[in-house]
């Protein structure tokens, strides 16, 4: 099969139009395209967030499950199949695909968002909204957030690796569900519609990584905080991952996350140690008691009585845990796809709790550490966080709080590097990805490399055009927005898992062992015979 038969083009063509038929009007039309837009996410969030709510519940209750079930002793891959990638490499890919330089933007600044407007009606500033904002960035970016990224891994995984399907694409592992549908339009729309959420998804962390990066390297080097540097900063964060992507997973991806960790475990460890060590400590183990004991509260809570015979209504739940549920989903089949194509050799339990423990302590960590060193400084009055962030923005707020860190100028600039990795892990990791679901196979485990370098490139070129006309934050909410059919998505995908593999499991003579090899000729989703599952 030559280059141009591999491109799947219907999808390709269809995902460049529907991205520039958003970013173009925004162009030409911002003001009216923000409302509209705007309007769409309010209406969404505010009618909807109960489906938010319960697919985020729901997700980690089910894979729980799997896990557990005889399901979760299949090995993706044949009996002699070995895994691809050792536990730290493969723990520092996931990671830093899943989370990038995002991580670094709100570990280190969200405490002060729940400081000063805490939920559950709590008063600001008091010793309740003290333990909300530390325990609630935890909860945001723990047990549910990774489940929603892990449930997509798992049917995908099982096709790729169990049914040894040549294909990375969301359409493909709905078809025990859909059957044939998924070869004509439904098929493409599912796949286009994967593609711009993860592009404007992609927006949403380039808009809180390159302020924050620009801030950092105005602190080293006094180059000014303006759209210039802004965009060279950009520039070459795209440059760093279209090289990391074109290089593919073990020369490039894979690089730059072992890196990636390192400067973490450094980063954290050097505030841990020289910043108030037993606050931290007492502080981030108080906060897990705080999230285990409420965390099914946190996990189902709105407002149903918000402006109903006076009830206040905070707009808490929607502002931050519907939108950080839509924006898990976004992310959550690339994320999924990721974690499914560098999963080779483990089993679905392996994969499902290593995802989902990995991810929540590191993300743990990072809350713990840097959130309460910047509440530390703020409770004991050595810096005014809250009155900087409010007058200078959250990046410089974060670039301040790491000054109050001795040598601080190493610490800044280790810290502005590890967001610029960080940045062009996600990145690369998204291209490859792209490319992948662009195509019709990725025969060898790759897609093309000139195809990973195309989307390496169009992921910075819709930001960076918005950017320059200061409406960036609109296309963040309609990559939101676009979440919303991914709810849909999710629950044809844990179907479609279930469906499939129970199938298989039944003609599986090695169900009782402890790994399940399924290694039976039968007949498929299609009605094809002899495929070797």
């Amino acid at each position: 099969m030559n280059n141009n038969n591999i491109i799947d083009w219907p999808t390709f063509i269809g995902a460049l139009v529907i991205l520039f038929g958003v970013t173009i009007p925004l162009i030409f039309f911002p003001e009216v395209g923000a409302e509209v837009i705007n309007a769409a996410n309010t209406f969404m969030t505010g009618n909807f967030g109960v489906l938010f709510i319960l697919m985020g519940l729901l997700s980690l209750v089910f894979l729980l499950y799997v896990a557990f079930s005889r399901h979760g002793k299949i090995k993706l891959g044949g009996r002699d199949t070995n895994r691809e990638f050792g536990s730290f490499s493969w723990a520092a890919m996931l990671f830093s695909a899943g989370i990038g330089s995002s991580i670094l933007y709100w570990g280190m600044i969200e405490w002060a968002y729940y400081y000063q407007g805490p939920p559950f009606g709590a008063e600001p500033e008091s010793h309740e909204a003290i333990e909300f904002a530390a325990t609630y960035g935890i909860f945001h970016w723990g047990p549910i957030a990774w489940a929603i990224y892990t449930l997509p891994a798992l049917p995908i995984a099982y096709f790729f690796y169990v049914r040894k399907k040549p294909v990375l694409k969301i359409s493909e592992a709905i078809r025990p569900v859909l059957g044939k549908y998924v070869d004509g339009p439904l098929g493409v729309i599912i796949d286009v519609l994967f593609i711009f959420g993860l592009m404007g998804g992609a927006g949403t962390t380039l808009a809180l990584g390159t302020p924050m990066i620009t801030e950092g390297v105005n602190d080293l080097t006094g180059l000014p905080v303006n759209l210039g540097t802004q965009a060279g900063i950009m520039l070459l964060c795209t440059a760093i991952f279209a090289v990391s992507s074109y290089s593919g997973l073990q020369r490039g991806i894979k690089v730059l996350s072992d890196l990636n960790l390192w400067l973490v475990l450094f980063i954290l460890g050097f505030i841990f140690l020289f910043g108030p060590t037993v606050f931290i400590s007492e502080t981030t183990i108080t906060s897990i008691g705080i999230l285990l004991d409420d965390f099914f509260r946190m996990s189902t809570w709105l407002e149903p009585l918000a402006n109903i015979s006076g009830f206040p209504n905070t707009g808490f739940p929607e502002a931050w845990t519907v939108f950080y549920w839509a924006w898990w989903l976004v992310y959550a089949p690339f994320v999924g796809l990721f974690v499914a194509r560098i999963s080779r050799g483990r089993t679905i339990k392996e994969m499902i709790l290593g995802t989902m423990i990995y991810g929540t302590v590191g993300c743990i960590l990072f809350f713990g550490v840097l959130g309460n060193y910047g509440l530390y400084l703020q409770l004991t009055g050595t810096f005014d966080v809250l009155a900087f962030m409010n007058e200078h923005g959250a990046p410089a707020a974060i670039i301040a709080i790491l000054n109050q860190l001795p040598i601080s100028t190493l610490i800044v600039a280790v810290f502005t590097i590890l967001a610029i990795i960080f940045l062009a892990t996600t990145f690369d990791s998204a291209s490859y990805i792209l490319a992948a679901v662009a195509q019709k196979t990725v025969q060898g485990g790759d897609p093309l490399r000139w195809h990973r370098l195309f989307w390496a490139f169009t992921l910075c070129i819709m930001p960076l055009t918005l950017m320059f006309i200061g409406d960036l934050e609109t296309l963040q909410t309609a990559s939101i927005v676009s979440g919303f059919p991914i709810i849909f998505i999710m629950f044809l995908l844990a179907w479609s898992f279930m469906k499939a593999s129970t199938k298989d499991l039944k003609a599986s003579r090695e169900y009782r062992s402890p790994t399940i090899f399924i290694t039976q000729h039968k007949t498929d989703d299609t009605g094809n015979k002899n495929n070797k599952l």
